[in-house]
């Protein structure tokens, strides 16, 4: 039976034991899932445990029924108050726009910067080669902090009622009240836009408002129920040198024929786009700081092993004096991004 992502006040009333379990179907507990199964020896996710909708059982089944309603009207009256319950971004500032376009830009395999040389100085020293990545080695972090605003998932229940196409943008404005040309009519428009674009050959992409969504599209990426979900534990070392202190290879430091990796979006409620990653290597290290050699960060990076299909006038290539095909190319996975594969 499908067991949906429940809402933190149902799991503050369940046994301290079982409430890992909450985002994994029956079937999906007993093959082991890192995704919350007590007893599983790998890393909880606890961020997207975090991102849980706040909404109560009664809640979520009281806007679910709104959202039903012709045209949306019935929850577009409860606006207020569905901001307020469900944590969402209601309000943004126009300053946020601006905090999407280059890192977006960056981890999208066919992005130019051929046009945007001046928006590279925001994200010099994102990339960096394979080799980087042993004991002992000292190198700049980039600025891996999440800069958008704090939000939550929408139940399963609302998120699949509600509109999510370019054709709907009029139902969505009316939904989240967003004015002709405001910032919140910008925000829904840039991001449905960029989930409707045609994914790159050999690439899977989808866009997910719920954590049952996003659970279930890496199961079907990765084709096995028992999968593992990682991400940089917090922005220790960021905009700074760090010292590389000990590397573990996921899957052995084999090449992974399938991984998937997902990046928040901008949208009233928290969206992300997931997308398979193919050819890679992931790896878990030990960040230490380089003068006291303390350990500050535990963080993950992935290498993407055949760049031949990337655009070459990717900031990846601008950046490590290469092209297509010719080199590896590796990065952290920032705050709050995350990255799935095959428990090992």
């Amino acid at each position: 039976m499908k067991r949906d992502f429940v809402s933190r006040n149902e799991r503050a009333q369940m046994d301290p034991n079982s409430r890992l379990d909450t985002c994994v179907d029956d079937k999906t507990a007993s093959a082991g899932v890192v995704t919350g199964v007590t007893g599983n020896s790998h890393t909880k996710p606890v961020f997207l445990l975090s991102k849980a909708s706040p909404l109560s059982a009664v809640e979520s089944a009281s806007f679910s029924k709104l959202a039903t309603t012709h045209n949306y009207s019935a929850l577009s009256s409860r606006f207020s108050a569905f901001c307020a319950s469900a944590n969402l971004l209601c309000f943004p500032d126009s300053s946020l726009l601006t905090h999407t376009d280059v890192a977006d830009c960056s981890f999208s395999y066919s992005c130019s910067f051929k046009y945007n040389f001046d928006k590279r100085s925001h994200t010099t020293g994102i990339f960096f080669r394979e080799s980087m990545l042993k004991k002992g080695t000292v190198m700049p972090m980039p600025d891996i902090q999440d800069k958008l605003p704090e939000r939550s998932f929408l139940p399963r229940s609302i998120s699949s009622k509600l509109p999510f196409s370019t054709s709907k943008i009029s139902e969505l404005k009316r939904i989240f009240h967003a004015g002709d040309n405001s910032t919140m009519e910008t925000m829904i428009v840039e991001t449905l836009s960029d989930c409707e674009k045609t994914p790159s050959l050999g690439e899977t992409k989808r866009c997910v408002g719920s954590a049952e969504d996003m659970i279930d599209f890496a199961i079907s990426v990765l084709g096995r129920r028992n999968v593992a979900v990682r991400t940089t534990k917090n922005v220790n070392g960021s905009k700074q040198s760090i010292m590389i202190g000990s590397v573990k290879g996921i899957n052995g430091g084999r090449v992974m024929q399938q991984s998937m990796t997902c990046h928040q979006r901008l949208f009233p409620y928290l969206v992300y786009t997931c997308h398979s990653v193919p050819k890679v290597r992931i790896y878990e290290a030990d960040i230490l700081d380089p003068n006291s050699k303390a350990k500050i960060n535990d963080g993950v990076a992935i290498c993407h092993m055949n760049t031949s299909s990337w655009n070459p006038n990717h900031e990846a290539f601008l950046e490590l004096g290469s092209s297509p095909g010719r080199i590896e190319v590796c990065h952290w996975i920032f705050e709050n991004d995350l990255t799935w594969t095959v428990a090992d």
